[in-house]
């Protein structure tokens, strides 16, 4: 599975990395809304809550859905300003019903809602459309659908409140301690932009996003199908300290496509594919497999030694053997005229982080 990037025929410049504020800020919410998505956050989520208000507390759960399980678009700018105000006054530029389709679609959706012509704001059929969905999601998603339709003005106003007061409790402070590494970060993806190219910038971003070999194409391997296009307007990459080990894209129709990714660690461990992940998953789903390395556990066995143990033809263990190789869960190596193998314990260890960061990627 993997979202695809159409960049064929964009400009010079049209891949850009910058910092934003507000997208930092939307990975902070995410934080305080699913601190267990980001352990080594937890103490400072547990802070954070600690110090709020409890107005701002009550304000921040009841529009969690913003940003806990996929941003709203406007949340994650494709044009970064220097200053949260700045990036906020660009939000509030936006048109009601592009504002409203983008909050509405993680209001009613676990998965991207989407709301196409005619608006709900606009007509009557979609509004009950879009109310049916959110009051699935919950009382609060529901409460916060119905106030938007009726009064977008004044839920876009409370969000921005909102957000202000986010700065004043608790966003400030974190800003001013990742800052300098958001741009050091920045620093090294530009210089590497330009020295060498667009394939070595994107491998820098992560080794979950390639450049196809005719260059036309950014690839993001994340547990999803889907396409947009980044033709006319390009493509913004946003560094995040707060956001690991999340990979977000911005990828809705009409809006322009920005990866927020986080910012490189020491020593960064190569991402498993989501393709590797499944094929180990497959390869465990079938009991007699799970035999075999229940043997191999214990020590490297010849295909004879394995059919032995467990009463199996010689083809039948060939063959399941052949699907543990091809999932890299074993290692063969010949002595002689035999050939022995081996399970590769280390990569059946971390299958579960392995796949826990699939999901979460």
């Amino acid at each position: 599975m993997t979202l695809r990037i159409d960049i064929g025929g964009l400009p010079s410049g049209g891949l850009r990395f910058a910092v934003s504020p507000l997208a930092e800020l939307t990975a902070m919410l995410h934080v305080l809304a699913e601190p267990a998505h980001h352990p080594q956050l937890a103490g400072w989520a547990a802070d954070v809550w600690a110090g709020l208000p409890p107005e701002l507390a009550e304000r921040l759960r009841e529009a969690g859905f913003l940003w806990r399980s996929s941003r709203a678009d406007f949340l994650v700018p494709a044009r970064p300003r220097p200053t949260l105000a700045e990036e906020l006054d660009d939000v509030d530029r936006i048109d009601d019903e592009t504002y409203a389709a983008a909050a509405l679609i993680t209001t009613c959706g676990s998965n991207r809602v989407h709301f196409a012509a005619p608006s709900p704001l606009a007509d009557a059929t979609a509004r009950e459309r879009a109310l049916a969905l959110a009051q699935a999601r919950g009382a609060l998603q529901e409460a916060f659908a119905e106030r938007l339709l009726a009064d977008p003005a004044a839920v876009r106003a409370r969000v921005r409140q909102t957000l202000e007061q986010c700065a004043e409790a608790f966003f400030d402070a974190a800003w001013e301690s990742v800052a300098a590494q958001l741009a050091t970060d920045l620093r090294l993806k530009k210089d590497l932009l330009q020295r060498q190219g667009i394939g070595a910038a994107l491998a820098s971003v992560s080794g979950a996003v390639t450049l196809a070999p005719d260059g036309d194409c950014i690839t993001v391997d994340k547990l999803q199908d889907n396409a947009t296009t980044a033709r006319g307007t390009g493509v913004t990459f946003l560094p995040s300290v707060f956001g690991r080990p999340h990979l977000v894209v911005i990828h809705a129709r009409g809006w322009q496509p920005v990866v927020q990714y986080p910012v490189a660690e020491a020593s960064p461990p190569e991402p498993v594919s989501l393709e590797t992940v499944t094929l180990r998953l497959e390869a465990l789903a079938h009991p007699v497999r799970l035999r075999l390395l229940r043997t191999l556990a214990r020590g490297p066995h010849t295909t004879g030694e394995l059919a032995h143990a467990w009463g199996l033809s010689l083809p039948e263990v060939s063959r399941h053997l052949a699907v543990l190789r091809r999932a890299d869960l074993l290692t063969a190596r010949r002595h002689g005229r035999h050939v022995r193998y081996t399970l590769n314990l280390t990569d059946l260890t971390v299958l579960g982080a392995d796949l826990l960061a699939a999901v979460l990627r």
